[in-house]
């Protein structure tokens, strides 16, 4: 397996003042397709308990993944769903849509779960927004010999000669993601060579590949083959792989697009009212 890059995510807040991680790729070059990925980990409910009040995005696609906890997620296409552990939302928000996520009344026993940004292709910037969630099915997985699990978040994976589909398949960039667990005494390989972008995220624990440990994400060159082996402690890690945009990017805040015009018809478009109301 080749290594290209280790980043560290950085502490700090988002919303109505939640902590999170954060791996921030709005270069639109180091995790193209993707855009960002945060980590939200806490038993401390005053890290979290404000949650995301009401707030727009235009030019984006939203990706949660709850592992302990949940949020309720509202917007202005009609949607309130929970969304609760092991339970995934994609959001395609188009040309606008306004949402809010808030934290469910049983996390007050902790929270983790991640928000990933994909780009949009410029093409499909101003497309209507949609919405999907796995709140009424179980997310398909698919164990090798030596115990090790991949879980379908979105896309198809295979493992040895074991496939499984998320039944999500509509990501920006051909996005696939799936959450890996590792037990101290297995391992994996992987052969995601179709891609042109691949990074993995370790959430829990640490593998005894170097640099895979908690917190940090790592960059692999996908043409050559993935190779993860268990740690000291049974470990997690989301992998990540998409076709990569290679699109300009501008981007404020909520908003991502592709010249700084947009991102000026964008706020108007908000502030005159035309992302509608939850």
């Amino acid at each position: 397996m080749k290594v290209l890059n280790v980043t560290k995510a950085q502490p700090t807040q988002d919303g109505a003042g939640v902590k999170i991680k954060r791996i921030a790729g709005f270069d639109g070059k180091s995790i193209d397709p993707f855009l960002m990925i945060d980590e939200l980990k806490s038993d401390n409910y005053r890290d979290f308990i404000a949650g995301f009040p009401a707030h727009p995005h235009r030019g984006i696609e939203t990706f949660t993944y709850i592992i302990k906890g949940g949020f309720e997620h509202q917007d202005q296409m009609g949607n309130k769903k929970a969304i609760r552990a092991g339970q995934v939302q994609w959001m395609s928000t188009g040309r606008g849509v306004i949402h809010s996520e808030m934290p469910l009344a049983d996390s007050k026993h902790g929270m983790h779960g991640f928000q990933i940004w994909l780009n949009m292709p410029a093409k499909d910037k101003m497309n209507a927004p949609k919405y999907q969630d796995s709140s009424e099915r179980v997310l398909p997985s698919i164990v090798n010999r030596s115990g090790a699990k991949i879980t379908a978040l979105a896309g198809n994976w295979q493992l040895e000669d074991q496939q499984v589909s998320s039944g999500l398949n509509e990501l920006a960039g051909d996005g696939t993601i799936c959450d890996i667990t590792i037990p101290t005494s297995s391992s994996l390989q992987l052969d995601l060579s179709h891609f042109g972008k691949v990074v993995a995220y370790v959430h829990t624990g640490a593998l005894k590949n170097r640099y895979f440990k908690a917190g940090y994400m790592v960059t692999i060159d996908s043409q050559h083959p993935i190779e993860l082996y268990g740690g000291e402690v049974e470990s997690g890690l989301l992998i990540l792989a998409g076709q990569p945009i290679k699109e300009k990017i501008a981007h404020m805040g909520p908003f991502v697009m592709n010249t700084q015009d947009e991102l000026a018809q964008a706020v108007r478009d908000y502030h005159a009212g035309k992302f509608g109301n939850i």
